[in-house]
């Protein structure tokens, strides 16, 4: 791939990380605590590289995309296909659509591979790679130049987005079973742990689609390397959002993960470069308990649980307001306090705040980048 790995640097840094609880500290000595909020501002520190973590057009993008798997019978959770969910988003129609609105979130739905035709609108990002993947049960799901494009297309748009946080979700009749075949693959995980949605799911519907998977991992069961686990069995969403998330990552940008397929592009991308997920923070908007596996994965858990059971992107939506306050909790100067520096002495030798504006991730104007 064309993004070098080093240019996605760990967030670890023991001298920040100490000031931050301390920070945290002085505010709690005050106000009590407040909980896992605590950790949560921590890690956007860390992410940002300064004791005053900020945000600035926050983005919400939904990476839609048709799969060959769907032509063996495989069914959505939600009703309609992919392209009348995308027109439904795109029209309000949903919850999520309000949910980002109200939430100052901008809301973008890339055409990753839509087999059928959408109407042009201002929220509608156009990067097709083709009409669909081909059917991972009798051939790879995409070509390794096609996922090849789909990376570099994905990376295009993490660099021309707006805004130092992306929410990124998949939607696609077949996305939850692509990228299960993802994950599975590339972590040893059992296919069915994926799978199950809960003890309620229907015995009979879950035995028809693990015939339909075990004829596809079997039919690749000699692929390993990431990229081409992710060509022989994931979809054009998850394989752009692999390139959003790299450069997200490489300009330490907050990356809100909700859902399967952005846990199967997590999982690929950090595959290139493990820092990745230094930079990740988790949503859910489904109960599925494959889910709950995947994020068992990343030894993670979702910010809130509420028992959503929506299309991926909603969870996101709920979620920013718990993000943007537990950066307030360290970038808004409590009553007379003084304010400090937004970095800890020490950090650096030609200082704002200890740090080189340069290293600090601000541009001269002061924004973080």
């Amino acid at each position: 791939m064309s993004l070098n790995r080093s240019l996605i640097s760990p967030t670890s840094n023991p001298l920040l990380e100490r000031s931050l609880i301390e920070k945290l500290q002085r505010r709690c000595d005050t106000s009590g605590s407040l909980g896992e909020l605590e950790p949560v501002a921590v890690r956007l520190g860390l992410m940002q590289n300064t004791l005053k973590p900020r945000f600035r057009d926050p983005q919400l993008v939904i990476f839609a995309a048709d799969h060959g798997l769907a032509v063996d019978g495989i069914q959505g959770p939600l009703q309609g296909q992919t392209h009348e969910q995308v027109q439904r988003l795109l029209s309000g129609r949903l919850p999520v659509s309000v949910f980002a609105r109200v939430q100052g979130l901008e809301l973008t739905v890339v055409d990753c591979g839509l087999a059928n035709q959408v109407a042009p609108h201002d929220g509608l990002m156009a990067r097709k790679i083709a009409h669909g993947t081909r059917n991972a049960r009798v051939g790879p799901a995409m070509s390794m130049d096609q996922a090849h494009a789909a990376i570099r297309a994905g990376m295009e748009i993490g660099d021309s987005i707006r805004g130092n946080m992306v929410a990124c979700a998949g939607l696609g009749v077949g996305s939850h079973e692509a990228a299960a075949l993802v994950l599975s693959r590339l972590t040893q995980t059992q296919l069915r742990d994926l799978m199950i949605s809960g003890p309620q799911m229907d015995a009979d519907q879950l035995a028809a689609v693990m015939v339909i998977l075990l004829a596809a991992q079997t039919r690749h069961r000699d692929v390993i390397d990431a990229v081409e686990v992710l060509a022989a069995f994931g979809g054009f969403e998850t394989a752009v959002m692999v390139g959003v998330m790299l450069v997200a990552a490489s300009k330490r940008h907050l990356i809100m993960v909700d859902g399967m397929a952005a846990c199967a592009a997590l999982m690929v991308a950090s595959h290139i470069s493990s820092a990745v997920t230094d930079y990740c923070l988790f949503c859910r908007s489904q109960a599925h308990s494959g889910l709950d596996q995947a994020l068992n994965l990343f030894n993670a858990s979702a910010l809130l649980e509420l028992g959503l059971d929506s299309i991926d992107g909603t969870g996101a939506c709920v979620s920013w307001p718990l993000v943007r306050s537990a950066a307030a909790l360290l970038s808004e100067v409590a009553d007379g306090e003084d304010p400090g520096p937004t970095h800890p002495q020490g950090m650096g030798d030609s200082t704002q705040g200890g740090l080189p504006a340069a290293a600090s991730g601000r541009r001269s104007d002061g924004t973080l980048f």
